[in-house]
């Protein structure tokens, strides 16, 4: 397709494997012979939007920038596609090994046509100098962890989603379960998704962010800001505040960061979906993420945060239309903060428990990007208490066989004697909240979640 529309010259990763955030280091570090950078680059993945016939195929491009295209691109594409009657491509071209490195160049439909398979882990291990499951990660980990730094391997397997639902044995091993791990636990355990963009290491970005300058010299110079997708924790505006950062909170999705890092206003930030990242790329980076890590711990063993924020992430997969319905019920419920509204709101909490702070305020977030001006509507609604504490719901995947709502639970705690407490103990009387304000129950017959993180 690419010779049949005109282009002279494709790079592909040597077996066709790239994870996301290589992919974004190629875009941005590699050059052609000639000088010539790539223009872009399509990811074929399975990833958070997947499609065809079984659900494990999804496709996303970068800009040349590197990073996701953002909404008004898509949009564009979307509409393009509404009104495509044909598309050309050129068959019986030359077969390209893509096993092997090196360039074949032939003659197409259009002139010469150029064809470079390159080592997929070059740009991305020059750029940076763990349980990879059964994902892409495993060809970058063994390149850096094993040949760079000379750690041991062994990779266990599993399904590649770095959440607490698919790594149960790793949480355990860490000993953080509630039964105790043979010996003394690993130092240190993380692992990653499919693609590697996402990771699991069982804290925040903010700790990333507050030791960033100290730990890690690519950020020797200071960071030249911080930002976090609106459902995820706000340790890091604690650590913004304390250290006078820029501080951003966008909507989900990793192009509002990378807005951000263009125009110099963002050097680390993180999303819920176990993303973390930097400006070095303009995607979420899990092995940079577990680098990043290694290096504080390097430098010290605890963090520097006076207090901790307790969070789960709770996913309800349901009925399309009843979820619709749900949320329709909660922006109603927060459109009208007036004194009245407030009190029967605040009554709803007390009547679940007693102990749950007040309601604060309450909004539908909307994000007006402060580079484009793009504004970016209905990105889920939130509650805020007195205290810090937080309840965010979104939904995702509004198709039109089914739906998750997925609701973000949050509290603030400095007590360093109750921070050890298991948080789905401890933010219990923030759930209970949650499914009484959002009346899940009654519109979704659902009062436990499906997965939980």
């Amino acid at each position: 397709m690419s010779a049949a529309n005109g282009v002279k010259r494709v790079w592909v990763g040597q077996n066709g494997l790239l994870s996301t955030p290589a992919v974004s280091a190629v875009i941005r570090e590699r050059v052609g012979k000639d000088g010539s950078k790539a223009s872009g680059a399509f990811i074929l993945t399975a990833s958070h939007n997947p499609g065809g016939p079984n659900e494990d195929f999804g496709i996303k491009y970068n800009m040349e920038n590197g990073g996701p295209a953002p909404e008004g691109v898509t949009d564009k594409i979307y509409e393009n596609t509404t009104t495509i009657k044909e598309y050309l491509i050129a068959e019986d071209l030359p077969h390209v090994d893509i096993s092997k490195i090196g360039t074949t160049s032939f003659l197409g439909p259009n002139g010469e046509f150029e064809v470079e398979i390159f080592d997929a882990t070059d740009s991305y291990v020059n750029l940076m100098n763990y349980d990879a499951l059964h994902g892409v990660a495993g060809v970058y980990a063994k390149r850096i962890f094993l040949e760079e730094l000379g750690a041991h391997e062994n990779f266990g397997g599993g399904h590649p989603d770095p959440n607490l639902t698919y790594a149960k044995e790793l949480v355990h091993r860490m000993g953080l379960g509630k039964s105790d791990t043979e010996g003394e636990p690993p130092e240190f355990g993380a692992a990653a998704d499919g693609d590697a963009d996402r990771n699991m290491i069982l804290d925040s970005v903010a700790i990333i962010a507050a030791n960033a300058v100290e730990a890690i010299p690519y950020f020797s110079g200071g960071l030249k800001g911080v930002a976090r997708s609106m459902p995820t924790s706000a340790a890091l505006d604690v650590v913004a505040k304390a250290l006078n950062l820029q501080f951003f909170e966008v909507p989900t999705g990793w192009k509002f960061f990378g807005n951000l890092m263009d125009a110099e206003r963002c050097s680390v930030c993180g999303e819920e979906s176990f993303g973390t990242g930097s400006d070095h790329v303009r995607e979420k980076d899990g092995i940079w993420a577990v680098l990043a890590w290694l290096s504080i711990l390097a430098l010290k063993n605890k963090d520097k945060l006076n207090g901790e924020k307790l969070v789960t992430v709770e996913d309800i997969n349901v009925d399309a239309g009843s979820a619709k319905e749900l949320m329709v019920h909660l922006v109603n419920l927060q459109s009208d903060l007036s004194t009245v509204n407030k009190w029967v709101v605040s009554v709803i909490v007390k009547e679940v428990h007693s102990d749950v702070s007040s309601v604060k305020n309450a909004d539908e977030f909307e994000y007006t990007d402060p580079v484009d001006g793009s504004v970016a509507k209905h990105q889920g609604i939130r509650y805020l208490f007195e205290d810090g504490s937080r309840l965010v719901f979104r939904l995702s995947g509004t198709g039109s066989e089914g739906a998750t709502i997925r609701v973000y639970i949050e509290q603030y705690e400095n007590d360093s004697s109750k921070t050890s407490r298991d948080s789905q103990e401890a933010l219990k009387p923030l759930v209970d909240v949650a499914l009484k304000l959002s009346k899940m129950q009654e519109f979704t017959g659902r009062s436990e979640p499906t997965v939980i993180t």
